[in-house]
């Protein structure tokens, strides 16, 4: 642990918020390890809360809303808001800052805005390393707003206790964003601004496409929510301590968390395996273009050292393998 990490680790254990902060920025930096190494016994208390659906569905307004009602509820909150970055400077404007302002003076509310920098699935690459930590410095709930990117933002279920999928009433595509993933990750279904003409025609075809899917023991509950004026947000409230509690009733609670903690392993490995690949391609296009190898050729060149490292994957089927006309690469 460098002398960096022993000075935020102090600010840390003493309750100052800016040993938290500073724990996430080392974190986004690539070099979170050594705390995360320190502070990861510390996980595993509490609620976390994910919260998705399309742009404009007013993610960021039900997010002030459920921290009032967490706080009214006694409960010290944690928020991690995700934006997307521009594909060209890579910068993001955080906006969602905008629409929490109303909690910044509160010393129990920490709000971490962070930019999604090309990730896919609607996250950060450090949310999850952003979610230890605001948990193990006690944050009783934490609620992880994604970007708003449609059927590809499902990987909020892999990190949150329970997820909310937002909808609202008029879009026109409610039959698009409702497809396979994002239906059958949602434990909780919001309708959003609720008092639109529209909003009873978007329950029904929520339910309709509710009725094709056949859940075994949790059923996710539909809640009509106004968030601007705070109606419905107690019923929503209500819903995520429900979940909660069926996921601790029967069991699921663990396997949940086993399956996020199998995540961030999953996502830590593949993204040092991509960037150790990505060095190594540059270098060797030229030369195996120049001697007419294929993708496939090419692939395996570079795979080939995983072979004796890493040992075969029980998938033996085409799809698990890289068969090139000259070389064959399994079990990667």
């Amino acid at each position: 642990m460098t002398e960096r990490d022993r000075e935020i680790l102090a600010l840390f254990e003493a309750g100052n918020q800016r040993g938290l902060a500073r724990a996430i920025s080392r974190a986004e930096s690539g070099a979170g390890a050594a705390l995360m190494h320190a502070l990861f016994g510390r996980t595993g208390r509490a609620l976390t809360i994910g919260l998705t659906g399309p742009p404009g569905v007013g993610k960021s307004t039900l997010s002030s809303a459920l921290v009032k009602t967490a706080r009214a509820a006694g409960k010290s909150v944690g928020v991690v808001s995700v934006d997307p970055s521009s594909p060209f400077s890579h910068g993001a404007i955080l906006g969602d800052r905008i629409r929490l302002t109303e909690h910044f003076v509160d010393p129990e509310v920490f709000i971490r805005s962070m930019a999604s920098r090309g990730h896919l699935g609607g996250l950060a690459g450090a949310t999850g390393d952003a979610v230890a930590f605001m948990d193990a410095f006690g944050k009783d709930v934490i609620l992880i707003e994604t970007v708003g990117v449609g059927q590809s933002e499902i990987e909020i279920a892999e990190l949150a206790d329970t997820t909310i999928v937002a909808m609202q009433p008029g879009s026109g595509d409610s039959v698009q964003l409702l497809k396979a993933g994002v239906l059958e990750v949602a434990d909780v279904f919001v309708v959003n601004k609720a008092d639109h003409p529209m909003a009873l025609v978007l329950r029904r075809e929520i339910r309709s496409m509710m009725e094709m899917l056949d859940f075994s023991g949790w059923v996710p509950p539909l809640v009509s929510t106004q968030a601007d004026e705070g109606v419905g947000i107690g019923e929503l409230w209500d819903a995520i301590l429900a979940h909660d509690a069926y996921l601790r009733e029967s069991g699921d609670l663990a396997g949940k968390r086993r399956a996020a903690f199998a995540h961030r392993v999953r996502a830590l490995v593949m993204g040092e395996l991509q960037r150790r690949v990505e060095s190594r391609i540059e270098a060797a296009l030229d030369e195996n273009v120049r001697r007419g190898d294929d993708p496939y050729e090419t692939a395996a060149k570079l795979l080939a050292p995983l072979r004796e490292a890493l040992p075969p994957a029980d998938d033996d089927s085409p799809s698990a393998q890289i068969a090139p006309g000259r070389a064959t690469v399994k079990g990667l």
